[in-house]
């Protein structure tokens, strides 16, 4: 392999011939191996998007000459149509502020824009990764404002999963509303519900988590781009922020704005957290669903077997013919995953210090993780386990019949001192309650069908 030297404020790094990163980044993989996971997509789009705003609005103040400008802007329209994405090669998790993912994205945009130059890589003396791609920029105000812009992204993919989970639940609601079962509180038999409403409500849930979801977008709106260091503002030409939010939000397709509060929005990350608190609690609620499907489907012959689940591979290696709720499984350990996420997204937002808070990378890889698994997965759950759900109405039906807590429904016809001896009598012999109610002529059993049929 051949190398060449290039340098940067610490002196010479030797780095391959033909990486288009420098020196910065070429000390910082040695230093943050980490993850072993690089540059997450919309991490590396949403960088790239910023440099090249921000040389359009450097151009528009003057701040820079318009060779350099164009050459910047025409090596991030090269990486955001996807060549060099394979020279972003920082850890995920790698220097406080995300300083060597800032670096890294600075020293590829200038190699590939001094070649659109008709220069070579490293000629830094004709545009320069910090003079140049850097300019009217920090790590403090880039990283934040990247992590938001990626998250966003993430979110317009993970968003409709959501929404697919709740048409599927839906769905399944209105196909079992008929469908009469016992209902359970405390894991023990409890009044008659349906599966249709335990389904509905379901779907309710996640509707409700969706909805705190994209509540929780809208602070991400807000970003803090042209705050520099610890939200002064300081190295910016009069109106560079205003024009670089505007061409940032339209090469993104997102609504975004200005943070009115700059110091605000680099010490505090309340918006992200607040994102993460939502995905969490969604989390909360479809690991619910998950259990609460595992336990229906359980069986099938010494568990509840209301619930038959689809066969989406063998469920055992060593028993024949088993199927297993290996999807419901998975979702439970999706939403695990999430809720440990949130917990360091958590940890890390009180994490900062005074002006600035330098958790950024570690709290990001979770909220992108976070929102991958839910882009991912949600899909699958639903149309492999969800849609392909079957009740086992025989089994319904006959637990109403043998469960002696519906004796319930009989307490403001009968009385409650008759119905617990009636409760008694069933657990003692083993009749149903309406094998005794009819035999005791308390009852007809068409009378007993009109409250519990």
């Amino acid at each position: 392999m051949k190398f060449r030297l290039d340098q940067d404020s610490l002196g010479k790094v030797k780095i391959p011939a033909d990486a288009y990163y420098g020196a910065f980044t070429g000390r910082a993989i040695r230093q943050y191996n980490v993850t072993g996971n690089k540059s997450h997509e919309n991490l590396t789009k949403s960088f790239v998007m910023i440099k090249r705003s921000a040389a359009v609005a450097n151009m528009k103040t003057k701040a820079i000459d318009a060779r350099r400008g164009k050459a910047i802007v025409s090596a991030c329209d090269k990486v955001l149509a996807g060549k060099y994405v394979d020279q972003f090669v920082v850890d995920m998790i790698n220097s406080g502020a995300g300083t060597a993912f800032n670096m890294n994205s600075n020293e590829v945009i200038s190699n590939v824009a001094l070649e659109v130059l008709d220069k070579k890589k490293g000629q830094y003396e004709f545009l320069h990764p910090n003079d140049h791609v850097n300019m009217s920029q920090s790590s403090n105000d880039t990283y934040p404002t990247a992590m938001h812009v990626a998250i966003l992204m993430n979110l317009n993919d993970a968003i409709p999963a959501i929404d697919i989970l709740i048409k599927s639940l839906s769905k399944k609601a209105e196909q079992f509303s008929a469908f009469k079962k016992i209902g359970r509180t405390h894991l023990m038999d409890a009044l008659p519900v349906t599966l249709g409403s335990e389904f509905d409500a379901y779907a309710t849930s996640v509707a409700k988590a969706r909805k705190e979801i994209t509540g929780a977008r809208k602070e991400l709106q807000y970003i803090a781009l042209g705050g520099t260091a610890v939200g002064t503002g300081a190295n910016t030409p009069k109106g560079y922020r205003k024009i670089a939010i505007a061409e940032l939000g339209k090469i993104a397709k997102l609504p975004l704005k200005p943070e009115k509060d700059m110091q605000h929005g680099l010490q505090s990350k309340f918006a992200v957290v607040n994102l993460s608190s939502a995905l969490r609690n969604l989390a909360l609620e479809v690991g619910k669903i998950a259990n609460d499907v595992r336990l229906m489907a359980s069986g099938p012959i010494a568990g509840l077997a209301e619930l038959g689940i689809p066969a989406v591979h063998a469920g055992s290696s060593i028993m024949p013919g088993k199927v297993n709720p290996s999807l419901a499984e998975c979702m439970n350990m999706v939403c695990f995953n999430i809720i440990g996420n949130d917990t360091t997204v958590s940890y890390a937002a009180q994490g900062g210090q005074f002006e600035l808070n330098v958790m950024l990378p570690g709290m990001l890889k979770c909220m992108l993780e976070s929102t991958d698994m839910i882009k991912n997965f949600f899909p699958i759950f639903s149309a492999n386990l969800i849609d392909g759900l079957t009740a086992n109405r025989d089994k319904l039906r006959a637990d109403i019949e043998n469960s002696p807590v519906i004796v319930t429904l009989l307490t403001p016809k009968i009385g409650y001192l008759k119905s617990a001896e009636l409760f008694k009598e069933s657990l003692k012999t083993g009749k149903t309650i309406r094998e005794l109610v009819v035999s005791k002529r308390l009852m007809s059993s068409k009378e007993i069908d009109s409250l519990f049929g």
